[in-house]
């Protein structure tokens, strides 16, 4: 099984090829993966592996690691684009996610107060109102959105909350409403001999009308660029992305393609 984990609290920089020279902070174990998803392309591999031994990161020791990084780049003189919650799991599972967003802006607005904070989130937490409060303090609130038609979403993402619906979450994503950046990867291929595909016209439709609905910012469409814990699973090339991509736009929908 590909597992590909962070195995730092704060790592990087790294090339993201969406947000520049990125800073990442994994608040999730270091030596396991905790997600509310389980993804079939998530390169941190299946959620079977296990959450490992170190467990979720606490405030101060995200606060700590995070100056000393900063400190120690400014120093230097490294460049950087964006600080970016990502690493093995869902960040906004962390019990201090609110207080630590509040920590990364003050330490961002300290060191590099024209970088950028961003948070790639599976949006599973944005029925909880801290959650939403410290979404919407970040410059980049990136939330995922891969399928607007249940059976696909539930293939793809495979959540770990029965309760979690397409209709549900696009309603709780209306209330970022022009704040908000979403996410979709776009993919075909099968699991346990199950054909899946997002890029069916269907499921076009199907997402425009969910980004009407929730009028994004922005809607980062993009395909798979690393190996995936499951094999049967076909990039889908920038050509087709675009076309798909002036398909929505001609609906009015601003689509960065990557």
């Amino acid at each position: 099984m590909v597992t590909i984990l962070f195995h730092d609290t704060i790592f990087g920089p790294i090339h993201s090829r969406r947000l520049g020279t990125s800073l990442g902070i994994n608040l999730m174990p270091n030596d396991g993966k905790i997600c509310s998803f389980d993804c079939l392309y998530c390169e941190a591999g299946f959620n079977a592996q296990g959450a490992g031994t170190t467990g979720v990161s606490r405030r101060r020791e995200v606060a700590d690691a995070l100056r000393a990084k900063l400190q120690a780049m400014h120093n230097a003189g490294d460049r950087l684009d964006v600080i970016t919650f990502s690493g093995n799991g869902e960040p906004t599972l962390c019990p201090d996610f609110p207080e630590i967003v509040d920590d990364v802006i003050a330490l961002r607005d300290e060191f590099y107060p024209n970088v950028k904070i961003s948070v790639l989130s599976n949006s599973t937490m944005i029925g909880k109102p801290e959650v939403v409060a410290a979404l919407r303090k970040v410059d980049n609130n990136i939330l995922k959105l891969d399928s607007a038609v249940e059976s696909t979403m539930r293939a793809i993402d495979r959540p770990a909350n029965p309760d979690f619906t397409v209709e549900r979450v696009v309603e709780q994503l209306r209330q970022f409403s022009g704040e908000c950046i979403i996410q979709t990867m776009m993919l075909r291929g099968t699991h346990c001999g199950v054909a899946i595909d997002n890029t069916t016209d269907d499921e076009i439709d199907a997402l425009i009308s969910a980004y009407r609905t929730i009028n994004p910012r922005e809607v980062m469409l993009y395909s798979l660029d690393r190996p995936t814990p499951e094999s049967n699973l076909q990039r889908i090339e920038r050509r087709e992305l675009d076309a798909i991509a002036d398909r929505m736009r001609r609906c009015g929908i601003k689509i960065q393609v990557n």
